[in-house]
């Protein structure tokens, strides 16, 4: 501070220089009455040096909210940890749900594997996932295990890491959710369970319990998907054997209505008989030629051998009419053949589709029942529940370094606000 002094009082005495240029005016003579004075120098004050720091009323301000906000909380935290907070037992679990590869060969038979092909297992994962999370594996476990009397036994020592007595099933569920932790792997269908519980023992049988309860729900699943299978394929079974019935009655009522068992073979009857009376043709023209020969044409033989002719020519026309005609013939009073045979031939196609349908349906049905008789779907564990022989839980240096961040963070965030408040006033 004495040396500050000096050196403001030395500037003070020190002669100013006069560093003002002449101007650029009309200027007088030297010592004229026209000369003008030039302008004084600005005086340059040096500010004396810093004090030294002192606390000032902000700064005990924010160690003490530091004090109350950061460190306190912390301190109650790690008492609460490790004085207070009961030691947790974890139990490990892991499954997978599998279904058996291949086909038998029912289902290689007529390639019917499409008919009893169920969904594929990608989905039974995602079954499970919301299955172990859902309030009804809670209340059956619940029905064996006393879980709310395991978890509330230590409610009034430690209630962070406890559950209430009095709690509801809903309650009990939100709690499942903190010491039932699941991890699921979409891609390859592995899930891994972590039960947490105040003994080994007890861990390890809620474990054991969610894993009797998965492969119950995974049976229950194959059950209904056999039951629809076996359901849809009797019901196959039921249409094609209806649609065979329709056929066989529709062609039976066809021969029935028209007298006719087969139109080809009675085609074929026909053609004999008209090949008959060409031939009888024939031989009448021979005969009638011979007559002709010999006798005149006023003799009876001739007329008659005439008269034969053309009644073996008109039959032979009719006969010839009653093929291709789509008229009724006159002579039988049935429908024209070439009706006769399209409606025969839709029928047979009808009757024949609906024989190939019911052998399918029957070939599905004989899939369905031996797909039935196995397990297509089954869960794997390739990890037993464990039983912990050291207490991993609660992690008490992870939820305190957890906490101390947090309050840190928060503390900063209030002091630039209480900062960026005052700097504003």
């Amino acid at each position: 501070m004495t040396d500050n002094a000096n050196t403001t009082t030395d500037s003070a005495e020190r002669p100013r220089l006069n560093l003002s240029l002449p101007s650029s005016g009309k200027a007088g003579k030297p010592g004229g009455p026209g000369r003008k004075k030039p302008p004084a120098p600005p005086v340059v004050k040096i500010r004396p040096l810093a004090e030294p720091a002192r606390m000032k009323r902000r700064h005990w301000g924010l160690l003490v909210s530091f004090l109350i906000l950061v460190l306190l909380p912390l301190a109650l935290g790690s008492f609460y940890m490790f004085s207070i907070a009961r030691d947790q037992y974890s139990s490990t679990v892991g499954f997978t749900v599998r279904s058996e590869e291949g086909a038998s060969a029912s289902d290689l038979i007529g390639g019917l594997t499409q008919f009893t092909s169920g969904a594929g297992t990608g989905t039974d994962g995602d079954v499970l996932y919301e299955f172990i999370q859902s309030q009804e594996i809670v209340e059956r476990i619940q029905t064996r295990v006393d879980l709310a009397g395991h978890y509330s036994e230590y409610w009034r020592k430690d209630p962070l890491f406890s559950i209430w007595p009095d709690a509801t099933i809903e309650d009990l569920l939100w709690f499942w959710k903190r010491v039932v932790r699941i991890s699921y792997d979409q891609s390859s269908g592995l899930t891994e369970l972590q039960v947490l519980a105040f003994d080994p023992d007890m861990a390890r049988t809620i474990a054991q319990e969610i894993l009797t309860e998965s492969q119950e729900m995974i049976n229950a699943l194959n059950t209904a998907a056999r039951e629809d299978a076996m359901r849809h394929a009797l019901a196959d079974q039921e249409a094609a054997l209806g649609r065979l019935k329709e056929a066989r009655e529709a062609l039976t009522r066809y021969r029935t209505r028209t007298q006719i068992v087969d139109p080809e073979a009675d085609i074929q009857g026909r053609m004999g008989v008209l090949n008959n009376l060409q031939q009888q043709l024939a031989q009448a023209l021979i005969d009638h030629d011979l007559l002709t020969e010999n006798a005149s044409s006023a003799d009876p033989r001739v007329t008659q051998a005439q008269l034969r002719i053309d009644v073996i020519r008109e039959r032979i026309a009719r006969e010839r009419d009653s093929f291709a005609s789509d008229q009724p013939t006159q002579d039988s009073g049935r429908e024209d053949y070439p009706t006769l045979l399209a409606e025969y031939e839709s029928l047979v196609v009808d009757r024949e589709f609906a024989e190939e349908t019911y052998r399918a349906a029957l070939a599905a049905v004989e899939a369905a029942r031996a797909k039935a008789a196995r397990q297509s779907r089954y869960l794997a564990a390739y990890i037993q529940p464990t039983r912990a022989q050291s207490s991993e839980f609660p992690q008490r240096l992870m939820i305190l370094g957890l906490m101390g961040l947090l309050l840190v963070l928060s503390w900063a965030i209030l002091a630039l606000v209480y900062y960026s408040i005052r700097d504003r006033r």
